[in-house]
């Protein structure tokens, strides 16, 4: 893969998670309101079919939304996911660029909420809203 397969502003994700490391390489672009997760998808994105594979989709617009809602807080606390929802309206090949577009609905001192739709090479494929619960910041393990 060549910085050309990436679109304009993403950049290699700094923050890892055991989870998604084997889906690596991970992109994020940061905007004022929100954290754009992006990957151009490959084999080990996908389901025994050879389609991108739902529990991707839904773990990315998990961490995109909980990302988001920590970015537009000001990264002081951080959160839990209490609810996520996911519809497919669509699926994704191998070769495409996936990008996770949130946006933060509303926060309060205890509750994030978030939505974000889930598109393939700029084609919505899911939507997604979840609601996060705000926890006070631990350091990793």
């Amino acid at each position: 893969m060549t910085a050309s397969d990436i679109p304009e502003g993403f950049e290699r994700r700094t923050r890892k998670s055991p989870l998604t490391d084997p889906w690596e390489p991970l992109y994020s672009k940061h905007t004022d309101k929100a954290v754009i997760i992006g990957l151009r998808l490959a084999k080990p994105h996908t389901n025994g079919r050879g389609l991108i594979h739902g529990g991707l989709i839904a773990a990315l617009a998990d961490a995109a939304m909980g990302h988001s809602c920590a970015h537009v807080m000001g990264g002081v606390s951080s959160l839990v996911t209490i609810g996520l929802a996911v519809d497919f309206v669509g699926t994704a090949e191998i070769g495409q660029w996936l990008a996770v577009e949130s946006e933060v609905v509303k926060t309060g001192k205890t509750i994030c909420f978030a939505q974000s739709l889930i598109k393939a090479d700029d084609v919505v494929i899911a939507r997604a809203n979840a609601t996060f619960r705000v926890v006070p910041k631990k350091e990793p393990v």
